[in-house]
């Protein structure tokens, strides 16, 4: 008597490592996409930082038209960031900056890619577009 494997045994563990490797690259892909959000709210929170510095030397935030996200952020020869990031599924999306009447306040968005993040807001930006509706803000 031969040993080795039959045909239906192969297709079976086949089948298995298939179904296997489906769940396996639908975790991942749901990681990632947590991975990216969190690269997001860091990325605001780094903004964030460096237009309170440029508050504290200028007396009032940045001019909208004033930014360009993945360039530097200066002014008069102070560096406030190398480069502004920028979404990392640019130019497909991108961060929202509006800044508030008067100068003094501010509000950053980003759109999530989970929608089921707890702290995503279900909310509408004119101007903007978030194809999840998951947005993610920071207001000074």
């Amino acid at each position: 008597m031969k040993k080795g494997f039959t045909l239906i045994e192969l297709l079976v563990v086949i089948s298995i490592i298939g179904i296997l490797a489906t769940l396996v690259a639908a975790n991942l892909n749901s990681a990632r996409s947590r991975a990216r959000d969190a690269q997001r709210k860091s990325d605001l929170k780094n903004i964030e930082t460096a237009f309170r510095l440029y508050y504290n030397d200028k007396g009032t935030y940045p001019p909208e038209n004033s930014l360009t996200w993945g360039d530097e952020f200066s002014d008069s020869g102070t560096i406030y960031m190398q480069k502004l990031p920028q979404d990392s599924l640019a130019p497909d999306q991108t961060y929202s900056y509006k800044l508030d009447s008067g100068g003094d306040s501010f509000t950053l968005s980003a759109c999530l890619e989970n929608a089921s993040d707890a702290s995503a807001q279900n909310i509408t930006i004119a101007g903007w577009t978030c194809t999840s509706q998951a947005v993610f803000q920071l207001k000074q």
